[in-house]
């Protein structure tokens, strides 16, 4: 049962709060969409699909969002991704390395700086 491979986790690594776990899982279907695969995406692909995922839902507070649940990085996600490979929930490939989630870019950069306001004219 999935719940219990989450308390697992939470108990082993408390550094991230379950709704960052959740969001993986939710990002990780917006980009198998995203990206037309129904399958197996790489850590990069994923990580963009997080960032458009992200700011969809949270427009300029993705970083605040982010932090609140511990996560401060791109290998953050790295790090979440790999403890629910370790506990079954997802699955890699031979290729998939914790390190494909190393720095591929920053949450400031990304979330605030470059953040642009749409505003509707009704």
């Amino acid at each position: 049962m999935v719940d219990k491979k989450f308390e697992e986790i939470l108990k082993k690594d408390s550094r991230y709060k379950l709704e960052a776990y959740l969001f993986v899982l939710a990002a990780l279907e917006y980009t198998r969409e995203m990206t037309g695969k129904p399958k197996h995406v790489t850590g990069k692909e994923l990580l963009e699909g997080i960032k458009q995922l992200g700011l969809e839902q949270y427009g300029i507070m993705t970083k605040t969002v982010f932090e609140s649940w511990g996560v401060k990085t791109t290998n953050d996600f790295g790090q979440i991704v790999f403890n629910m490979v370790a506990s079954g929930i997802l699955s890699k490939t031979e290729e998939d390395k914790i390190e494909d989630f190393d720095n591929v870019y920053d949450f400031t950069e990304v979330f605030e700086k470059n953040y642009t306001f749409n505003i509707k004219n009704d």
